[in-house]
């Protein structure tokens, strides 16, 4: 056995009911004086809570999907401004990648406050879009210095977004099991994140208020991002990272939508991983997993309900041939990435 794995420096806090308190003590462990609070207006109250303990010297609430070139801009001129020494972010994964395109310039640190599954406050991966092209990387400096994980923050996440959101997290797992650095430890980390998913989410949907539901898919979805961010970025996302920049599509129903069809695509090239995510699921194949768990989330089903038009398919075809890794399971070509776009457009049964 030969392989490499990288394990990322981060403080992970647990602490449902007490983010207003751990979120202060991250900050104080980091000396930080003059915070910069990151959250979108329909984070306010949220955010007002959760930093009345904070030095805040700087708000910041202008947050855009997929973090266009010129929103990072406008946020780092506004850390410059306010001498700030330290960024709080509270919110989604648009919200954590505003704050990444921030400390990516700047160093500075991140404490990240997750509200839904996104996973990319566990991630060294950052993303930017300028026109319609979605440009991702890696740097050591967007890595949030700690996370604070409170489930009562995603109590009123709607069910249908808790959805969305925590098949994106299953989506890190499933391009972990086979991403161009995948190793063993990633496939542990993910196997068990798929676990929790799968868990989680029913009771989610079962009990929207309920706290363990909430925790249980916020474990899964952490342990996704740490495989994911060690894995790399595989097939599924540069597909969705590719569609997402050039149709401004909502980045987690997006990874919902797609994730079927990738993983049908690739299973049979991949027994070992195959037989893991089986496993996670307790089901027979890893594809009836993700279909018995898919309808009984209702999930999200074809990418024109989101705005993707038809002769988007061939538009898209080429970048995502340009952007797939070379290890793929299934060798990627033309026609068979068509006919995949294709279905995941349609909403047809994955092939």
């Amino acid at each position: 056995m030969r392989f490499a794995h990288e394990t990322l420096p981060q403080r992970v806090v647990f602490a449902s009911g007490e983010a207003a308190a751990a979120v202060a003590g991250e900050v104080q462990a980091l000396g930080a004086t003059r915070v910069m609070l990151i959250a979108a207006p329909a984070e306010t109250d949220l955010a007002d809570r959760i930093s009345a303990e904070l030095p805040v010297a700087v708000r910041h609430d202008e947050v855009v999907m997929h973090v266009p070139v010129e929103v990072a801009e406008r946020a780092r001129t506004a850390a410059a401004a306010g001498a700030v020494d330290a960024l709080v972010c509270v919110g989604g994964g648009s919200t954590t990648g505003l704050a990444k395109a921030v400390a990516m310039t700047t160093g500075l640190p991140i404490v990240a406050v997750p509200t839904t599954y996104a996973g990319s406050e566990a991630t060294n991966v950052w993303g930017l879009t300028e026109g319609e092209v979605k440009t991702t990387g890696v740097d050591p400096r967007v890595l949030p210095r700690s996370i604070v994980y409170d489930a009562s923050l995603l109590t009123g996440l709607p069910v249908e977004m808790s959805v969305a959101s925590g098949l994106n997290a299953l989506a890190h797992c499933i391009d972990s099991m086979w991403g161009p650095r995948a190793d063993p430890i990633d496939r542990i980390l993910a196997e068990e994140g798929i676990r929790g998913l799968a868990l989680g989410l029913p009771a989610v949907a079962a009990d929207p208020a309920g706290i363990d539901g909430r925790e249980q898919t916020l474990y899964g979805a952490y342990l996704a991002g740490v495989a994911f961010a060690s894995a790399g970025s595989g097939m599924h996302h540069k597909i969705c990272h590719v569609l997402g920049g050039m149709f401004n599509l909502p980045h987690a129903q997006t990874h919902a939508v797609v994730l079927p069809h990738v993983l049908a695509f690739n299973a049979p090239a991949a027994p070992g991983a195959e037989h893991r995510i089986a496993r996670a699921f307790g089901s027979p194949t890893a594809g009836e997993g993700l279909a018995t768990l898919r309808k009984n989330l209702n999930a999200p089903r074809a990418l024109r309900d989101y705005g993707m038009p038809e002769n988007g398919i061939a538009r898209a075809v080429p970048p995502i041939l340009d952007a797939v890794p070379a290890g793929n399971p299934t060798p990627v070509n033309r026609d068979n990435l068509t006919a995949l776009l294709r279905a995941a457009w349609e909403g047809s049964e994955p092939a």
